[in-house]
């Protein structure tokens, strides 16, 4: 049997799932920053500041609420529209080849605070060195068995295993430890299913699920029709071994199909209204900033004390799943938008990036990339290569870039010292201080494209509408009021100047 016992830290603490988890695997215990599933900032510096809003969202999300030791039986049929869910008791599995000890603990991290905000208690785990996981069974033998009593003694719920299972390794590790098993693009499909609001991410959403389960569906025994034809059939039955033609599992697949081909139209059929808002902030000539970055790095958080959003902010993975539009302008006043766009996380399933590419375009069609970094998390360098490859998979690996390190509040200087190596020109900030605010604003006034079209006109008072609109969507270089009406040197879009040129001066 597996000892279970249950390491104390020097202040005769119970030691983290996580690090209890390493420490058995020989890894580092106590270096990162974060508490609870150390890849969720600490609830003591995660509080909302006021520049987040109501977030009326909030209510709607925490409305069924897991918690731990409820049961989901009701007594009162009258609870069913207020019932909370029972959170789920997980083990975590983990391989890793030799030298890549320190990839492994931080995925693992990762998977714990994945499962929390899925709505699960991380309870233990194995994590198993060698070459490559076992093609049957994913651990070994002997690692698999041992995940077997460890489930059997904390009396855990599901396995998860920190990788995408095949099929047969699903359920032959099923076979061995008896309690459920799902991998990590699982838990990132539920996190996403429970944070869906809008029509088209919920679409997104069940396309992803559905291609993900379209190979795994099982035959479940008596529900399999036979489908022998003729009396020679496919083993020599003979007669009686003819049945009704297709099989339970193949009904579900063409079904599956089916309902992803809606789908697909679903999703297709939103790209008009969407194309349509980008195409009239392009004829206003309105520059635009996606907002990219991991998850949890501080998106939504920034977005807030950039613009008073008041978008949903909270201490989860994949919060904010919809693309949300804001409104803003520089210190000259002209107009721009910030589009804050849903986080990567390291393993992305392809079938999410497939699915969000239509909200994606919103990076692709950016004019700046505003790349957001979690400054405190354990390996800042995986979170910028991972959004730079999903970046470069949507087309926007060409868009001038900007780099933002959140969170700066809790980091130390020795750390900014290594991360400034990292991204020699990038900016410190932290939303809950409101550090590096301006000087980002200030950075992204100097990279967002000029106007192509310079003029020098002199509009008439009575046109004062045509002064205005060079305030708001062109640069002014100089201006003068003169006794024939207004004097001004300025950049302008295309569409502008052809309305100034009657006014064009020598």
């Amino acid at each position: 049997m597996t000892d279970t016992t249950t390491p104390q830290g020097s202040d005769d603490t119970p030691l983290d799932p996580v690090d209890r988890v390493l420490s058995r695997a020989g890894g580092r215990t106590g270096v990162t920053v974060f508490s609870g599933a150390q890849a969720l900032q600490d609830v003591r510096t995660a509080g909302r500041g006021d520049d987040d809003g109501d977030q009326w969202d909030r209510e709607d999300r925490a409305a069924l609420r897991r918690v731990p030791g409820l049961s989901t039986e009701l007594e009162d049929v009258t609870e069913v529209e207020y019932r909370q869910l029972r959170l789920e008791n997980v083990v975590l599995a983990g391989v890793h080849p030799q030298g890549e000890q320190e990839d492994a603990e931080n995925s693992l991290r990762e998977l714990a605070a994945l499962a929390e905000t899925a709505g699960a208690v991380v309870l233990d785990g194995v994590l198993q060195r060698r070459p490559h996981p076992d093609p049957a069974t994913y651990l070994g033998r002997g690692k698999a068995e041992e995940l077997r009593d460890l489930v059997a003694a904390v009396g855990a719920d599901t396995v998860i295993a920190d990788t995408e299972l095949a099929p047969s390794q699903r359920r032959a590790l099923e076979d061995v430890v008896k309690v459920k098993v799902i991998d990590r693009t699982t838990v990132i499909l539920d996190i996403f299913s429970q944070h869906a609001k809008s029509r088209e991410g919920k679409a997104q959403v069940e396309l992803a699920q559905l291609e993900y389960l379209l190979p795994r569906l099982r035959g479940w025994g008596d529900s399999m029709s036979r489908q022998a034809g003729g009396q020679v059939g496919a083993a020599g039955a003979g007669m009686g071994s003819r049945g009704p033609g297709e099989t339970k599992i193949e009904l579900d697949r063409r079904r599956i199909r089916t309902r992803m081909a809606q789908l697909r139209r679903q999703i297709a059929s939103f790209a008009p209204a969407r194309a349509a808002k980008r195409a009239e902030r392009e004829r206003h000539t309105v520059p635009s900033v996606a907002i990219a970055g991991y998850t949890n790095a501080g998106k939504s958080s920034l977005l807030n004390r950039l613009t008073s959003a008041g978008v949903l902010v909270e201490n989860a993975l994949f919060a904010t799943l919809d693309a949300t539009v804001r409104r803003t302008q520089t210190s000259d006043g002209r107009v721009y938008t910030f589009t804050d766009t849903v986080g990567f996380v390291r393993n992305l399933p392809h079938q999410l990036v497939e699915a969000f590419r239509s909200t994606l375009e919103e990076v692709g069609e950016a004019d700046v990339v505003l790349h957001v970094v979690d400054g405190a998390h354990p390996d800042p360098a995986a979170q910028l290569a991972t959004v730079r490859d999903v970046i470069g998979d949507v087309g926007a690996r060409d868009l001038p870039e900007l780099v933002v390190f959140n969170k700066s509040d809790l980091i130390d200087d020795d750390t900014r010292l290594v991360l400034r190596g990292l991204e020699p020109h990038a900016i410190f900030a932290s939303s809950r201080t409101g550090e590096g605010v301006e000087e980002i604003r200030a950075a992204i006034e100097r990279m967002l494209p000029l106007p192509p079209v310079e003029v020098r006109v002199l509009v008439p008072y009575d046109r004062g509408d045509l002064v205005s609109a060079v305030h708001e969507t062109g640069i002014i270089l100089a201006q003068e009021h003169v006794a024939e009406g207004t004097a001004i040197h300025a950049h302008v879009p295309a569409i502008l100047g052809a309305r100034l040129a009657p006014f064009l001066s020598a």
